[in-house]
């Protein structure tokens, strides 16, 4: 496993990094078992991970319990990131809440749920245009003043957002989606991150499986499962992504690797990615994923990943 210092902190963090989306059971459909996702951090322990990250959004708070069920004693081995400003009303509907009362209050409940008396990275899961930036950020330096939490860092925000977050005090990383099929970071806001030392915690590397090769023409999902909805998995754009995964599979191949751990590859060998964030439903899909840690792609196998998935 390779390790990089997680922007100005001190964290020194596994570059594959557990995601806990998946242990939620939200939107990841029934097949989800309690079990095997403990089995699979415990996996993830073994293999070196120390970046676990979650959400309270996720499950509401079953991701945050399972991960201390799975931990347990070896909760000072790692590093815990989970996130604040994601809620569910009461309908089912997602909305955002980061209003400095609103913080806290989650801020205490993840305390608990994790069951740890400090959060190493907490962020902002997405950005709450209703409540100032400069409030959410003072709110959040209370709470570390109050040595409740170590770092600062968001998600899903753009560079002005950052930059107001930044303007009140520091930041310290930044989590994106980004993969050979989500690319919309390049053109700013990777640039902004390398400009200004953030970490860059980048989630869905594998599109949600989608570059595996796990997934054909046709593949359907039950109706609790969100990739039901989701565009990519559907029609002619689907049987598209699958031909160009094919021939990455051939390319992976040829070093003994598996699509999978090729996206994953590329992800960690872009200038300014700091680790790629990883779900797991069971032991065998972080043991995949891991096998991409020490895999460092060349400038020209770069290259010509990023013009077979241009425009997908």
């Amino acid at each position: 496993m390779r390790y990089r210092q997680l922007g100005n902190s001190d964290l020194n963090v596994s570059v594959i990094g557990f995601g806990g989306w998946a242990a939620g059971k939200l939107f990841w459909g029934e097949d989800v078992v309690d079990a095997d996702s403990i089995a699979a951090v415990h996996r993830a322990l073994d293999l070196g991970i120390n970046l676990f990250d979650t959400a309270p959004v996720y499950g509401e708070g079953h991701s945050e319990r399972i991960l201390a069920q799975a931990l347990g004693p070896r909760r000072q081995e790692v590093y815990l990131a989970t996130k604040c400003g994601r809620l569910r009303s009461p309908d089912g509907k997602l909305y955002n809440d980061s209003r400095p009362e609103a913080i806290r209050a989650e801020c205490e409940e993840s305390l608990q749920r994790l069951q740890t008396d400090v959060i190493d990275l907490y962020q902002v899961h997405w950005p709450d245009e209703s409540v100032a930036f400069e409030d959410t950020m003072a709110a959040l330096l209370d709470l570390q003043r109050e040595g409740k939490i170590r770092y600062i860092g968001v998600s899903n925000f753009n560079t002005d957002q950052m930059e107001r977050m930044r303007n009140v005090g520091e930041l310290t990383s930044l989590q994106p989606p980004y993969s050979l099929l989500a690319r919309g970071i390049e053109a700013e806001i990777l640039p902004y991150c390398r400009q200004h030392n953030l970490g860059v915690l980048a989630y869905s590397p594998m599109r949600r499986g989608l570059l595996t090769g796990k997934y054909r023409p046709g593949a359907t999902f039950p109706a609790t499962d969100s990739r039901s909805q989701d565009p990519m998995f559907q029609g002619e754009r689907l049987a598209r992504i699958v031909v160009a995964v094919d021939e990455m599979a051939s390319m992976a191949a040829a070093h003994g690797k598996t699509p999978g751990q090729m996206a994953i590859a590329w992800v960690l060998s872009q200038p300014g990615v700091t680790a790629a964030l990883c779900g797991a439903k069971r032991p065998h899909h972080i043991e995949e994923s891991a096998g991409a840690a020490e895999w460092e792609l060349d400038a020209d196998t770069c290259a010509r990943l990023s013009a077979l998935f241009e425009g997908l």
